[in-house]
């Protein structure tokens, strides 16, 4: 970044296709305070192979997403993968339903089109962590083995949002029982390990696990619910890595759904990218 904010070798603004079919009033004012601010190149890839192939002949401008938090964990898996995230600072202009951003959220990143794009512009860079899986994929924020009942037993959401599954959504979320309770819910077979230390074995029913970066370089914190009903228990544990084994299993990464997978390692890497957020 220049000392006035704006980045050194421009930027180039990529606009998620998604988010242009959405909201194409708040994708037209981040361009135009983008380009406002800084010498701004803007490209509308219609698919992720033209969004991908923007993003690596960025040159030596800094990438502004301009859509979701799927676009921006796109983005920053692309970079990962060709080594390019110690390259300079990511921006992210949010566009997209509310129940779509709550990653941009958590990470800081302001609400409004307008605000986001000054921040860009005004704006200074933070490190975050990442979590790194064996199959080179990325974690931004958090990650979660669901339990095992209702929809979480069923195949991975489209790729694309819509109204109607917004709408479904919305009312899984405002009828969906309390985790606390127990109640019903299937439960998994599985070994998870934190650095090593044996939190919960196939020969005991676990109810779902989650794992979340903390931000400060520090170990991610783990949390395993095991046991059925109400007579269940919660082992947490602070680790750098974690492994999952046993029965085949889906887990929801940044809100997008994997798998089914029989095994899978995380690794924690501290300061491993950085984001462009208000100062």
């Amino acid at each position: 970044m220049s000392e006035a904010g704006a980045p050194v070798g421009g930027l180039l603004v990529l606009v998620d296709p998604v988010a242009r079919r959405l909201d194409g009033e708040s994708v037209r004012i981040a361009k135009d305070v983008l380009s406002a601010g800084a010498a701004a190149k803007i490209c509308l890839p219609d698919s992720q192979e033209e969004f991908a192939r923007a993003l690596a002949r960025r040159g030596h401008r800094q990438p502004v997403i301009v859509g979701d938090d799927r676009a921006l964990v796109r983005a920053v898996g692309l970079l990962h993968r060709e080594r390019g995230l110690g390259e300079g600072a990511l921006a992210l202009v949010p566009v997209g339903p509310v129940g779509s951003l709550a990653l941009a959220r958590s990470l800081g990143v302001p609400e409004s089109a307008v605000a986001a794009a000054r921040a860009v512009l005004d704006g200074s860079a933070r490190m975050c962590d990442l979590l790194v899986d064996d199959s080179d994929g990325v974690v931004l924020g958090g990650l979660r083995i669901p339990p095992l009942r209702g929809p979480e037993r069923g195949v991975p959401r489209p790729a694309g949002p819509s109204v109607w599954s917004a709408y479904r959504s919305l009312v899984r979320t405002l009828v969906r029982p309390v985790a606390a309770g127990g109640g019903g819910g299937g439960h998994h077979r599985l070994r998870v390990e934190a650095d090593g230390v044996l939190l919960a074995d196939v020969d005991q029913p676990v109810a779902d696990v989650s794992v979340r970066t903390r931000g400060d370089g520090e170990p991610a914190e783990v949390a395993v619910r095991t046991g059925v009903g109400f007579g269940g228990s919660t082992v947490t544990a602070r680790a750098k890595t974690v492994t999952v084994s046993g029965a085949d299993f889906r887990y929801r990464a940044d809100g997008a759904m994997t798998g089914p997978v029989r095994r899978r390692t995380w690794t924690l890497r501290p300061g491993a990218w950085t984001l462009t957020l208000p100062r």
